[in-house]
């Protein structure tokens, strides 16, 4: 795996990934610095949500560019994810990469759409509003927390599959905190509709995730 990672016509394409990144990540900072930094501290207060909360535009151009770094740097860790189980993979390296980016683009796009329509179908658009803002505030922090530990993987840690492994739990732990405190932000609105809730939290939150394991692995 180290081998493959670690070549040099591979850290030429990977690092010129992490610095787009990082100049959206400026831009995304320069736009709003303020927003910027209450972002960062999510996971202590929700600050965020209290100041940004009511203009809850999810195509707004400072979402827009975490979103693009979220997709980036998702995409470059499911590359390291894949090349660790199938060190024979016969795909171009930079191809392999913008399969996953595009895959992981279409995913969330479908994603977002369907639940755009269902949430028209019982009209709970508000709710949903709300609901899309604050897991993409959450998702754009884990793709920010993600840009590191790339960066950490394919120069500093040891590229094992047991450091992989550890980092894939701390992934999943992060996200499912995430969940959770956006579910606990509309517990009143799941609890009047908990049926509906599961419906969608087996179909729209589980089962892709089930599925994107067994793809991998």
């Amino acid at each position: 795996m180290e081998q493959i990672i670690r070549n040099s016509s591979s850290l030429d394409w990977i690092t010129l990934v992490a610095i787009l990144c990082l100049i959206l990540l400026t831009a995304a900072k320069l736009i709003n610095s303020n927003r910027f930094n209450e972002l960062l501290l999510l996971p202590i207060t929700n600050k965020y949500f209290l100041v940004h909360g009511k203009n809850k535009t999810i195509f707004g151009a400072f979402n827009i560019l975490l979103l693009i770094v979220q997709i980036l740097s998702v995409s470059l860790f499911l590359y390291f994810l894949i090349l660790s189980f199938h060190n024979e993979f016969k795909t171009e390296e930079k191809l392999l990469y913008l399969q996953i980016v595009t895959s992981y683009t279409l995913f969330i796009g479908i994603k977002f759409y369907v639940e755009k329509i269902i949430a028209n179908l019982f009209s709970f658009d508000t709710y949903l509003e709300t609901y899309l803002y604050h897991k993409l505030s959450y998702r754009n922090l884990l793709g920010i927390f993600l840009l590191g530990i790339n960066i950490l993987f394919l120069y500093t840690l040891p590229q094992s599959l047991l450091v992989l492994q550890i980092l894939v739990i701390l992934i999943l732990f992060a996200n499912l905190l995430s969940l959770f405190y956006t579910y606990r932000t509309h517990e009143k609105f799941i609890i009047d509709r908990f049926f509906y809730f599961i419906l969608y939290l087996c179909a729209l939150e589980i089962s892709p995730y089930l599925i994107l394991y067994k793809a991998i692995v």
